[in-house]
């Protein structure tokens, strides 16, 4: 970058607002410190692979990448849906999708488990076929997906959006009909948001603590994902405090992974 690009991005701002830039990123980053100071390094791997840590693990990973598959199969159609629908349609269906973003998700486990629960309209009939779904492992699943198919969506729907539709007229005119067109035009030309998208829903997935809590609850080996171990841990039961920590690093470690990944796919990244 050459010295007048830098001016530019620079700007010309007050260098007191360089104080609070500090505290606010301090805030941000020496809590994690404070977690990774606290980790018993010699016992780390034995902590991790111990048995209830790594039912957790596997069970976090298997329900995250199927959510992430059931996000990418609902996530996908409604994205391109809400891009290419007119603008007032396209903002109602932004914020019905964003929703799960801004609740608390111990209220989107109250709404699952009233619709899907014993008593509710979805959960009555599936009764009646031998079906239960609360306190299972689909219901873990189910959790994941409300929680992380909003940012799969609005990943792929920016990306949609921002591509246009002038090489997508471009083919129509040339003769190539609605499928070859979204899947020759529309979907590479998007691919980044895409791969963005994915990666962020399946973190989300991982990552799902109250939703899941509420409605599939903590029954270890069936319903027990990493960050409800870590909550049972260090509220005295199940997992030593020990392998908390060590999933707590892991789940950091994913986090910082994703971050990576999703910077990497970004247009313009480079350079």
């Amino acid at each position: 970058m050459r010295r007048d690009d830098r001016e530019t991005t620079r700007g010309n701002l007050p260098r007191i607002l360089a104080l609070p830039a500090i505290l606010g990123l301090a805030l941000l980053v020496v809590p994690l410190g404070g977690l990774v100071a606290r980790a018993d390094w010699s016992s780390l791997w034995s902590d991790v692979t111990a048995p209830a840590a790594i039912d957790a693990l596997a069970l976090s990973l298997v329900t995250g990448l199927i959510a992430t598959g059931a996000c990418l199969l609902l996530g996908l159609p409604l994205a391109i849906v809400i891009a290419r629908s007119q603008p007032w349609l396209a903002a109602i269906l932004r914020v019905l999708v964003t929703v799960p973003l801004v609740l608390p998700p111990m209220v989107g486990g109250v709404a699952l488990l009233y619709l899907f629960g014993r008593t509710g309209p979805v959960g009555a009939w599936l009764q009646q076929t031998g079906v239960a779904l609360p306190f299972t492992t689909a219901a873990v699943v189910i959790a994941q997906v409300f929680v992380a198919l909003p940012f799969l969506v609005l990943a792929v729907e920016g990306a949609v959006r921002a591509v246009g539709v002038d090489y997508e007229s471009t083919a129509a005119s040339l003769g190539a009909g609605r499928w070859a067109t979204l899947w020759r035009i529309t979907l590479p030309l998007a691919g980044p948001g895409l791969v963005a998208g994915l990666v962020l829903c399946f973190a989300r997935a991982v990552g799902e603590f109250g939703a899941t809590a509420l409605f599939a609850g903590n029954s270890p080996g069936v319903t027990q994902t990493m960050p409800l171990a870590i909550y049972t841990a260090f509220n005295g039961a199940g997992v030593g405090q020990g392998p908390a920590v060590a999933l707590s690093l892991l789940l950091l470690v994913t986090a910082v992974a994703v971050l990576l990944l999703v910077r990497a796919w970004r247009p313009g990244s480079v350079g």
